[in-house]
């Protein structure tokens, strides 16, 4: 490996950790976490049917647990309906209207096409200002700096808490934390901004 190469990796390295570390210490257990008027979750595709992955399935029901322990009163439902074939939004709130979340406390943005995207239309586009962040451990580092970074208050929830750490996205967290800065860094704009409406 040549030098070069050796500092691209030290420098990919450093800037993941960083992400990594930055609000860490916002991530609580769901009986600790500070009293905010909204759950952000995020999207995390579908299964055959049109129903939540078994991931994105573990994200609803730590919001849901959080809305019913009234530390929460407003869910946003953040997913990606870029494909009319694909409608995760849709699946999320009939999730949780299924399990007893009434109309008036789901907010839903069709245009979450990635981590970055719905954290800056919940700030930009649904005024969210403080929020807790729901999401298994290995992405609630990149989330929280995200979130954090372009004006929400946020703290965050593994959804996946109690469970055994998985370092099946080692790599891809790797990568996209360092993504995740840049964009921050150069106030990127999600794909559709605030004064763009999504297709539906």
């Amino acid at each position: 490996m040549g030098l070069g190469a050796g500092l691209g990796i030290l420098a990919v390295g450093s800037l993941s950790l960083y992400v990594e570390h930055r609000y860490a210490d916002r991530i609580l257990p769901r009986a600790e976490v500070p009293r905010a008027p909204v759950a952000l979750v995020y999207g995390a595709g579908l299964a055959r049917g049109g129903k939540p992955s078994p991931v994105l399935a573990q994200r609803l029901d730590a919001a849901l647990s959080l809305y019913r322990a009234g530390t929460v009163g407003t869910l946003l439902l953040s997913g990606d309906n870029s494909d009319r074939f694909h409608d995760e939004t849709r699946a999320m709130v009939r999730y949780v209207r299924e399990r007893g979340v009434p109309a008036e406390a789901i907010q839903e943005d069709t245009a979450g096409l990635s981590t970055y995207d719905s954290s800056v239309r919940a700030h930009g586009v649904f005024g969210v200002r403080q929020a807790v962040l729901v999401t298994q451990r290995f992405h609630l580092t990149r989330a929280l700096y995200i979130a954090n970074s372009v004006g929400i208050d946020a703290w965050g929830v593994a959804a996946d808490e109690g469970k055994p750490s998985t370092r099946r996205y080692a790599l891809r967290e790797t990568l996209s934390r360092v993504l995740a800065l840049v964009m921050v860094w150069l106030e990127a704009e999600p794909r559709y901004p605030a004064d763009v409406t999504p297709p539906r």
